[in-house]
């Protein structure tokens, strides 16, 4: 069942979304809800993922700098401990 939605957005995003969709030979309503459909998804994916017991009781037990790169961080500690 389809029901009507209203949404306040800027002028200017709504007509490069237009745009956009009459290039894709597709409706704005059918992008939009696309889109919602694959971020809903997304969220129950998340949330149905359980965690291990033993990982579960580690999360939150430390905090990681913000700008911290895992890829560089882990081929130091590699490099370190192979070479």
């Amino acid at each position: 069942m389809n029901t009507k939605l209203t949404l306040t957005i800027e002028k200017e995003i709504i007509e490069r979304a237009k745009n956009y969709a009459k290039e894709q030979n597709r409706s704005l309503s059918d992008i939009i809800e696309n889109y919602l459909k694959i971020l809903t998804k997304e969220e129950r994916n998340h949330k149905s993922k359980k965690l291990n017991p033993a990982v579960a009781s580690l999360k939150g037990s430390f905090k990681m700098p913000k700008d911290m790169d895992y890829k560089k961080e882990l081929k130091k500690r590699l490099e370190k401990k192979y070479l």
